[in-house]
């Protein structure tokens, strides 16, 4: 009787055990959760997909056009500044007192500075291709003494870079130029004009024309001559 008690005991136990679990299962939802590198990584798209994207993207895009900016022609000078549109910058020092001064005149004009008038005849300078580069001025100097009159101490080229070679011989005033403002021009008479361009050097092969001839072959030696009937019988006696 008890073997009998017991074994209904344990098949109701299983089968409440088996009833429980079938509810838990259906209460309790599974959910799937992803992993980090499916969560992480963009959504690639197919290689069709992207070329045709770039593709319409390139050909709706303008076309680019290069920007040139063009340099004008600087126009030829065919004349230089005439004389008397020319400027030139004196240097004027009193030995007495230290004082110095710049003076500008174009050519024609004088200038009176205390007891020293200043008068300029031309000036020049040397053209921009010549290799000794020389700033001259004409200028005349003329003091006034203690007596009140008036003499000339100075009347020729004055020259900037060589202030030896012609010197103000006065004990109170030095005169230097220091510069002249003038234009020389492009061109003239004997400037030879070319037009058109300079072809580059052809790459092509010279014709047997254009070579040079080959050097003629040297001519062989003459052979020794061959030994005659009556020598032999002299050597043999």
């Amino acid at each position: 009787m008890r073997r009998v008690l017991l074994g209904a005991v344990a098949l109701g136990g299983l089968a409440t055990f088996g009833a429980w679990q079938a509810i838990s299962q259906q209460q309790v939802p599974v959910e799937a959760v992803p992993s980090d590198e499916q969560a992480g990584a963009p959504a690639l798209a197919p290689s069709g997909d992207t070329e045709s994207e770039s593709a319409n993207s390139s050909a709706s895009a303008p076309p680019s056009t290069p920007v040139t900016e063009k340099i004008p022609d600087k126009p030829l000078v065919t004349e230089g500044t005439p004389m008397g549109e020319r400027v030139a910058v004196l240097g004027l020092i009193n030995k007495r007192n230290g004082e110095s001064r710049d003076v500008t005149l174009r050519p024609g004009q004088a200038i009176r500075i205390g007891d020293v008038v200043l008068r300029l005849r031309a000036c020049e300078t040397t053209a921009p291709w010549e290799d000794q580069k020389l700033t001259g001025a004409f200028v005349q100097t003329d003091v006034r003494g203690r007596d009140g009159a008036w003499r000339r101490v100075f009347s020729g080229w004055l020259f900037r870079e060589s202030p030896s070679l012609n010197a103000v011989e006065d004990p109170v005033y030095d005169v230097w130029p220091k510069s002249c403002t003038m234009v020389h021009p492009d061109i003239g008479p004997d400037t030879v004009r070319i037009s058109g361009s300079i072809a580059p050097p052809s790459s092509a092969k010279k014709s047997g024309a254009d070579q040079p001839a080959a050097a003629p072959a040297t001519a062989a030696p003459p052979a020794a001559p061959a030994a005659t009937p009556s020598a032999t019988s002299n050597s043999a006696t």
